[in-house]
This record gives structure tokens, sequence and C-alpha cells, in this order.
């Protein structure tokens, strides 16, 4: 499909296919890479597209943790201290 300027020439309208990119190893999610891979699936935190093999270890390190998180949403909730850890410490007074 295309329409015909005034001038003669032809400007195509099919506009170009871009695939999407995974957000762990910024590699494009084409079906032939990953068709014997394990595919993609979609990480529930940050409800991006990222291949099945850079999706976050469960308890078995060959099986994905379940809900689907991505490793880089896994290390972030991991890098961030809990708000109960600081709550339970509480300052211990020294007395000589």
């Amino acid at each position: 499909m295309s329409i015909r300027k005034a001038g003669g020439t032809w400007e195509p309208l099919l506009l170009p296919i871009e695939p999407r990119h995974c957000k762990v190893c910024t590699l494009g999610l084409y079906r032939d890479k990953t068709m014997f891979r394990g595919g993609w699936s979609r990480c529930t935190v940050c409800d991006e597209f990222v291949h099945y093999s850079c999706l976050a270890s469960g308890k078995v390190s060959f099986l994905k943790a379940r809900p689907r998180v991505c490793k880089t949403c896994r290390a972030a909730k991991e890098g961030v201290p809990s708000s109960s850890a600081t709550k339970d410490e509480a300052p211990v007074a020294v007395g000589s």
C-alpha cells in the first residue's frame, strides 16, 4: 500500500516492525533465537517481556520463581532493606 505524492514519487505506508527487547539482557525477543531456549515471559512487577532465562530462579535453579519476576526486579527488591528490619532495631544504650 502506498500513496502517490503530487510529484509522482511513491511513499510506502508500511511501518517497520520493531521487535521488543529484553529489559535484563537488552537482546531482541526474536522467535528464532528464543524458540528452543524457553521463549519469553512477562515480569509481574515491571510488566515487561523478558527472556525465560532472564527470570529469577526459584528454589530449584532450573525452575523459575512464581509469580514471574525478572532478575533486575528481584535484585532491586533484595537490595532495599525491608521496613520491618529498621523498626525492630532499637538503639542500645552503652553504660560504663
